[in-house]
C-alpha cells in the first residue's frame, strides 16, 4: 500500500505504479482532494476511488460521484464496513476487467490451430473444440467436402493432453476395400498373398494419440462390425493373428455423407453411428460465413506465395473488385476451392495486382454480377440496364455450362427452349 500527503504527491506516485484502488480524503494540504479524480482519469487510470470526508453534506457526495468516484464514506466510519466496500469494489473491478479481456480475445481471435474464422458460426466451432480437448470422447465431424474437417480433428488433438502422441489420419474412401482392414488393424507375415512381413496398423500407430477416420461413411458393412468391436473393447486383432492387442486411442471420425440417411438405406450400421457420434461437431460451408473470406484470402495469399516464392510478406496485392468477387461467390468446394482460386490468381497475375480476370472462370462470373451492382450504385447503369445485363449473363453461363445445348440449358434455367431461343436472339447470343 502506498500513501501520499497531497494531490500532487499522489499524482506523482500513480504515474509510476497504477493502483488497484484509491482511498481519497477531500481535505488535503494545498489542493482539494476532489481535484485528484479528473487528473487520475486523464492519466488513463480507471481504478475505483472511495472518497473520505468529515463533511456530511449531499453536495460533496454528488460532486464526488459526478467526477467518477465509486463510493463515498463519511468520517468517522467503521473499519470493517470500509474493508467490505474495498473488497466488493476490487471484486467488481476484477470481473469487469475479465469481461473486457474475454471480449477482446473473442473479437481478435481469428484462428484456432490452422482453422481461420472470425464469423459467429466459426467462433462457436472454436468454443466447441476447446471444450472437447478436455475429454476423450469420440467425435463425429460433419460438413461438406472442403470445409476443413481434418483441420478440426488436428486442432482437437493438438490442444488435448494427447498432443505428445501421434495424430494418425486415414481416408477410408481412398484405400482399396481389400486393403483397408490391414491398414486399420495391421497384419502378420503370410496373412494374405503379398504379406511378406508383419506390419502394424493405424490403430497401433496411433496408440497414446489420436486416430482420425476420414470419410467413415465409405466403410463396408463387414468392416463396420469389426470397427464397432474395436471401439467397444479397445483391442484389435491383426489379420492372421488370434491375439488381441490393447490400444489406447482417441477416435475422431468425419464424413460429408448424411449417415442417418445411410442407416435408413442399410449402408451404415446404427450401432456404429451412435458409438462414433458421442459428440457431434458440424462445420459450416463457406457460403454461410462469407465474413471469413477476407481473412482466409489474406492467409492463403501469404501461404501460397511463401510456398512458391519463399517470402510470405511480399505477395502481390489483390484488388477490391477481386475481393468482392471472392466474397460474392458461393464456393461449392468451400475453403479448399478458395485456396485453389488464390493459387490460380497468383499464377495468372504474373506478380502484379490480382484482378478479377486473374481468378477462375466460375469466380469471374460471380464477379461480373458484383460489378453490375457497383455500376448501379455509382449511377453508371440504370435499373433496366442492370437487369438486362444480368439476364444475359445467366443465359450465357447456362449455355456455356451445357456446351451450347439449348434443351439442357433451358431446363437448367427453368424456361422452355422457345423462350430461351427468343432471349438468345434478343441478346445476340449464338
Amino acid at each position: 500500500m502506498e500513501t501520499a500527503g497531497s494531490v500532487d504527491a499522489a499524482l506523482e506516485k500513480v504515474s509510476g505504479a497504477v493502483p488497484d484502488l484509491v482511498l481519497l480524503d477531500v481535505v488535503m494540504p494545498g489542493r482539494n482532494g476532489l481535484e485528484f479524480i479528473p487528473e487520475l482519469r486523464n492519466l488513463g487510470i480507471d481504478c475505483p476511488v472511495i472518497v473520505l470526508t468529515a463533511t456530511n453534506t449531499v453536495s460533496v457526495a454528488v460532486e464526488a460521484m459526478k467526477l467518477g468516484a465509486a463510493d463515498f464514506v463519511t468520517k468517522p466510519f467503521e473499519l470493517d464496513a470500509l474493508r467490505l466496500k474495498i473488497r466488493q469494489l476490487l471484486e467488481h473491478q476484477s470481473l469487469a476487467q475479465e469481461v473486457v479481456r474475454l471480449r477482446d480475445e473473442v473479437a481478435q481471435r481469428q484462428q484456432l490451430g490452422k482453422m481461420i474464422g472470425r464469423s459467429s458460426v466459426m467462433q462457436e466451432v472454436f468454443r466447441t473444440i476447446e471444450r472437447l480437448v478436455e475429454s476423450s470422447a469420440t467425435v463425429l465431424i460433419t460438413g461438406e467436402s472442403g470445409t476443413g474437417k481434418e483441420l478440426a480433428a488436428r486442432a482437437i488433438h493438438d490442444l488435448s493432453e494427447r498432443n505428445s502422441g501421434a495424430f494418425v489420419p486415414i481416408n477410408c474412401g481412398a484405400i482399396p476395400r481389400e486393403l483397408i482392414e490391414s491398414e486399420l488393424f495391421g497384419h502378420e507375415a503370410g496373412a494374405f498373398t503379398g504379406a511378406k512381413e508383419r506390419r502394424i496398423g493405424r490403430f497401433q500407430a496411433a496408440s497414446g494419440g489420436t486416430l482420425f477416420l476420414d470419410e467413415i461413411g465409405e466403410l463396408e458393412p463387414s468392416l463396420q462390425v469389426k470397427l464397432l468391436r474395436v471401439l467397444q473393447e479397445r483391442t484389435i486383432e491383426p489379420l492372421g493373428s488370434s491375439k488381441s492387442i490393447p490400444v489406447d486411442v482417441r477416435v475422431l471420425a468425419a464424413t460429408n455423407r448424411d449417415l442417418e440417411a445411410e442407416i435408413e438405406t442399410g449402408n451404415f450400421r446404427s450401432d456404429l453411428y451412435y458409438r462414433i457420434n458421442v459428440v457431434p461437431l458440424s462445420l459450416p460451408p463457406l457460403r454461410e460465413r462469407r465474413e471469413d473470406v477476407r481473412p482466409l484470402v489474406a492467409t492463403f495469399l501469404a501461404r501460397v506465395f511463401e510456398r512458391n516464392k519463399g517470402s510470405a510478406s511480399e505477395h502481390p496485392p489483390i484488388s477490391d473488385r477481386a475481393l468482392a468477387a471472392l466474397t460474392e461467390y458461393a464456393w461449392p468446394g468451400n475453403v479448399r476451392e478458395l485456396e485453389n482460386a488464390i493459387e490460380h490468381g497468383l499464377a495468372m497475375c504474373a506478380g502484379d495486382e490480382i484482378e478479377i480476370e486473374h481468378l477462375p472462370v466460375s469466380v469471374r462470373r460471380s464477379g461480373r454480377a458484383e460489378a453490375l451492382r457497383e455500376d448501379w450504385r455509382a449511377g453508371k447503369l440504370d435499373f433496366d440496364e442492370v437487369l438486362a445485363r444480368f439476364e444475359r449473363e445467366l443465359l450465357r453461363e447456362a449455355l456455356e455450362r451445357e456446351d451450347g445445348n439449348q434443351t439442357r440449358a433451358s431446363a437448367a434455367l427453368g424456361i422452355t427452349r422457345r423462350v430461351l431461343k427468343l432471349k438468345m436472339d434478343k441478346f445476340g447470343l449464338s
